[in-house]
């Protein structure tokens, strides 16, 4: 008898749990509970996260911790919103930690960075579908997925949408790995900055504004080099730049499949690049940035870790604005698209110089003086269109000539 009520109950339990079509998602807070597990988590627990949609109004935080697992039941069946986020910019902050890993769960909405992770050494983000989800916005927070500060780095099978600076980023960071994700409608893709011993691989980058950055930029604690990008497809990263002004990747044409800005040792190979409307890869040095955003200034509004143009790069002695030591190898360029896009001023440039074909390998031509041999080094990516902009010169000696940079 007993048996039979259980089992009633229970079949009674899971249809009204059941979630038909276009009915409305019911919210539920463990807020405090979870935060409270969170500060007393030992070493070695794995927190379980319920399935179900979760909202919250203030920063989950985790400090201190080592050897912790947090697990939802997968990005579809864990999601937790920060819409209605009354405290703190954060959605999910992680810091001063020894190998956590955090997946198969989805964060939503918050005010600024969905997922944050600094000074920690062993950070797995896996299976973790981080998104803005009213889509494209400039109001919408920095980055979805953001450790900093941080060595020994995994993200994988992860999905990045709608942030206004990077999707899936990495910044002044140590051994690295981002393998495998989906990055769309940001205004970067994927994003490693002033880090080192990278690897980007395996990842699709499509319709953000730039589809993968390698930036190396002045007056952090540490500057970037050692990075192999590969396997990679980045298509369609045609969306308008809805940045902030005065924030760096304000200055990203839309239309830039990948830009390697300022950093050296790196190789870029086995890529695919399609329908990338103003240039499919760009190498340019800083000092074209500066010069292309000179009096920009930083919206007072602005929220999270942003890095801004800073035109005083000079007065750092330790920073390099130029390029070296670039490969790029054994990739495959293609582009539909007869007219680079006309909102940015390198595409009115390129309309001008090469209407009815885009560059599928941009470089900006700008000497460094300190260093004459820069290595930059262009071979074996089949027929391409390629321009070397000569921008010191005011592209007096714009060149298409890609056989000088054939230096294997």
């Amino acid at each position: 008898m007993k048996r039979s009520v259980l089992i009633s109950i229970l079949a009674i339990s899971l249809f009204s749990c059941s979630k038909k079509d276009n009915e409305p998602i019911v919210w539920k807070s463990i807020e405090k509970d979870l935060q409270t597990r969170l500060i007393m988590a030992q070493d070695g627990d794995v927190i379980e996260l319920p399935e179900g949609n979760f909202m919250f109004t203030r920063t989950l935080t985790m400090d201190g911790k080592s050897n912790i697992t947090i697990r939802g039941k997968g990005m579809d069946k864990t999601i937790f919103s920060w819409k209605n986020q009354a405290e703190g910019a954060q959605g999910i902050q992680i810091s001063n930690g020894k190998n956590i890993v955090l997946e198969d769960f989805s964060v939503e909405d918050a005010k600024g960075d969905n997922l944050k992770v600094n000074d920690t050494n062993g950070i797995v983000l896996r299976r973790i579908r981080s998104v803005w989800a009213d889509g494209p916005k400039t109001e919408n927070g920095a980055y979805a997925l953001y450790p900093v500060l941080c060595k020994n780095v995994l993200m994988e099978e992860c999905i990045a949408m709608g942030s206004s600076d990077a999707g899936i980023y990495v910044g002044q960071s140590d051994s690295v790995v981002i393998r495998n994700n989906k990055a769309y409608w940001n205004v970067a893709g994927i994003e490693s900055e002033n880090s080192k011993w990278v690897e980007i691989y395996g990842n699709e980058a499509y319709e953000n504004t730039g589809g993968i950055l390698v930036f190396d930029l002045p007056g952090l604690t540490t500057y970037g080099h050692s990075t192999k990008v590969y396997r990679n497809t980045i298509r369609s990263n045609n969306h308008d730049n809805f940045a902030q002004k005065g924030n760096i990747v304000a200055s990203i044409p839309p239309g830039s499949g990948m830009m390697i800005l300022a950093t050296h040792d790196i190789e870029i190979y086995d890529n695919y690049f399609q329908d990338n409307r103003s240039a499919g890869l760009s190498v340019v040095s800083y000092e074209l940035v500066a010069a292309m955003n000179e009096g920009e200034q930083e919206q007072a509004n602005s929220i999270g870790g942003v890095q801004t143009i800073d035109n005083r790069y000079k007065d750092d002695p330790l920073y390099n604005p130029f390029p070296y030591n670039v490969s790029i190898h054994s990739n495959r360029f293609s582009n539909k698209h007869w007219f680079p896009t006309m909102q940015s001023d390198i595409g009115k440039l390129l309309i001008m110089k090469s209407m009815f074909n885009p560059p599928d390998i941009l470089f900006d031509g700008i000497a460094d003086p300190n260093r004459a041999e820069r290595k930059i080094c262009i071979g074996d990516n089949g027929e391409i269109t390629f321009i070397n902009l000569d921008a010191a010169n005011d592209f007096e000696e714009l060149s298409k000539d890609v056989t000088l940079f054939n230096c294997k």
